[in-house]
């Protein structure tokens, strides 16, 4: 599935919700069912820098595609990390770079509703994804 077909996917989960309130509980119910790093992944090394809660990222690359699994201690983040997740795990790094996430989170009305520590932290996320990606990608 691309990154357009999932984001496809996810503007339509997200077009039911009809407020920030319910955006904030889908997003919890999604972090809430995000599986554990390993007790080894969660370095310093691992971190995401720039979010006001504890962020770890590992990225992956099999197969000329990329693997995202990250984990957080606050219930919010955990679920832009499953929408994160969601959208990039499994793509090619090239797609990746090229999608517009902060677009994508504009439209499903999930970027405005946060507060400035939240969407730094999650500018960190995209930015280290994105850095990933381009480590990852064939020059």
């Amino acid at each position: 599935m691309s990154i357009e077909t999932k984001a496809a996917d996810i503007r339509e989960e997200f077009s039911w919700l009809e407020d920030w309130e319910a955006r904030y509980a889908h997003l919890i119910d999604l972090g809430k069912a995000n599986p554990p790093l390993a007790e080894g992944e969660r370095t310093e090394e691992t971190r995401v820098r720039g979010c006001a809660s504890q962020v770890w990222m590992v990225t992956d690359l099999k197969d000329a595609r990329l693997t995202v699994r990250a984990e957080s201690d606050a219930m919010i983040v955990s679920g832009l990390i499953a929408l994160l997740m969601r959208l990039y795990s499994g793509e090619p790094p090239a797609d990746i770079l090229k999608f517009d996430a902060p677009a994508l989170l504009d439209e499903i009305g999930v970027s405005g509703a946060l507060t400035a520590q939240r969407s730094n932290g999650l500018a960190s996320m995209l930015a280290r994804i994105q850095a990933d990606a381009r480590a990852a990608a064939p020059v």
